[in-house]
Parts: C-alpha cells; sequence; structure tokens
C-alpha cells in the first residue's frame, strides 16, 4: 500500500508529543497490513467529510484522517492527525 502524506499531516505530525508520534507509527504500521482491523476502528466519516475516513491512534481521542485515491488501487493520502478538532 501507498501511504502519501499531506503538508498538513507533516505539520500536525511534527507537534505531536514523541510518545504519540511512536504510537501513531506502530498504529500505521497496522494499518499498512490490514486497512480495516477492529483495533484502529477504522470508519467512514459523514457530513461535511464524507467521502475520508479515520481511524484512531490511541483509545480514540487521537485520529488519522485519510482519503482513498480511487486513480491509485490501495493508495491513500493521510491529510491530518490529532484529536477531533481535525474534523473543523
Amino acid at each position: 500500500m501507498t501511504i502519501y502524506y499531506h503538508p498538513r499531516y507533516q505539520r500536525s505530525y511534527k507537534r505531536l508529543d514523541p510518545q504519540l508520534r511512536k504510537t501513531a507509527d506502530k498504529r500505521i504500521a497496522l494499518f499498512r497490513s490490514d486497512r480495516f482491523d477492529p483495533r484502529l476502528d477504522t470508519h467512514r466519516l459523514h457530513g461535511k467529510l464524507k467521502g475520508f475516513w479515520s481511524f484512531s491512534v490511541d483509545s480514540r481521542r487521537h485520529r488519522i484522517l485519510f482519503e482513498f485515491l480511487t486513480s491509485s488501487q490501495g493508495a491513500v493520502v493521510f491529510l491530518d492527525i490529532g484529536d477531533h478538532s481535525i474534523y473543523q
């Protein structure tokens, strides 16, 4: 699976606590092996974020917002990482 990183995701990731970055890296590895592993709680978003997805990084508080790229089979772009404020 190919993962692209949006500049907003990269900025948000750099601002995370180092321990949370480690946790995120482990979750991303899990996501690479199985996008719908139940531990990730991967789910489609609704409303103004229709067409986007997210999965949990830690205890359902921090999430990664992403989008499946239809032009590339299996590719996704990570748009942002953080708490629920990323949905704003």
